[in-house]
């Protein structure tokens, strides 16, 4: 059975650093037997469909290891269904059809986020910058932006994400990734 995934890469692109040309990108995935192949922006985002069977920590770690033997170097990645992203989006407990898309962001994560991690966060110190939890995902709401939060560099520390991969997308590049993987 076909099924369609974005590849979220984790770090790439970032300053003239670690440089993942979308071209090589496509050609890699292609590479790997995926079909329809279509990248989004420079910071590591492409869709593609298999029918492989093969689940999503199988096609990650099989991305991963491509990355790494054509560049040089590991990037983490996240691997989601379409049918995820489009639960992910539909469960965000913020109005995303009221924000810019700059304002709210979903942070992936590599398994399950649970309130413990978080206990230590005074967040009302924070407000109105707000944060969610869902399945594999953190949902934070910035009104001033992602550059300027206050709250996003204590969500995101080591200490908090200890021991998962995360990514951040903007809800922009969230909806588009819907959509790519909904036109097939």
């Amino acid at each position: 059975m076909t099924k369609t995934y974005a590849v979220l890469l984790r770090g790439i692109n970032v300053s003239g650093h670690r440089k993942v040309p979308m071209a090589e990108l496509r050609s890699l995935l292609e590479g790997l037997g995926h079909t329809d192949v279509r990248t989004y922006l420079q910071s590591g985002n492409a869709v593609f469909t298999t029918d492989s069977g093969a689940g999503e920590d199988e096609l990650r770690a099989a991305i991963e290891d491509a990355i790494e033997e054509r560049f040089d170097f590991r990037v983490d990645c996240l691997v989601r269904d379409g049918d995820y992203l489009a639960a992910a989006a539909d469960a965000c407990p913020f109005p995303a059809a009221e924000v810019k898309g700059k304002e709210l962001h979903a942070f992936f994560c590599s398994g399950p986020v649970n309130s413990d991690r978080f206990a230590a966060i005074d967040r009302e110190a924070y407000l109105p910058e707000d944060f969610a939890l869902g399945d594999r995902v953190l949902y934070l709401y910035v009104p001033d932006g992602l550059g300027t939060s206050r709250l996003a560099p204590v969500i995101s520390r080591p200490s908090v994400m200890k021991g998962l991969v995360t990514t951040a997308r903007n809800w922009n590049t969230m909806l588009k990734l819907i959509e790519m993987t909904q036109e097939n």
